[in-house]
């Protein structure tokens, strides 16, 4: 895999995080404006941290093998 690539897979890692984050926190773009543990959505953000969390993880480790 090209630097580049990895380095794409982790700026989108970083974006989805901060994006999930902050739905989990003041409850918007996803939760319809309900933060915190009344929204039904928080299990998907807390999801969709792990899995970008991974996906943060995988591209940084593909990033230095190619170094």
């Amino acid at each position: 895999m090209e630097k580049w690539m990895s380095l794409g897979s982790l700026a989108v890692a970083v974006i989805f995080i901060l994006v999930f984050i902050v739905d989990l926190v003041i409850g918007m773009p996803f939760s319809n404006g309900t933060p915190g543990y009344d929204s039904p959505f928080m299990l998907v953000d807390i999801g969709g941290i792990v899995g970008s969390g991974m996906l943060g993880y995988l591209s940084w480790n593909a990033f230095r093998e190619t170094r």
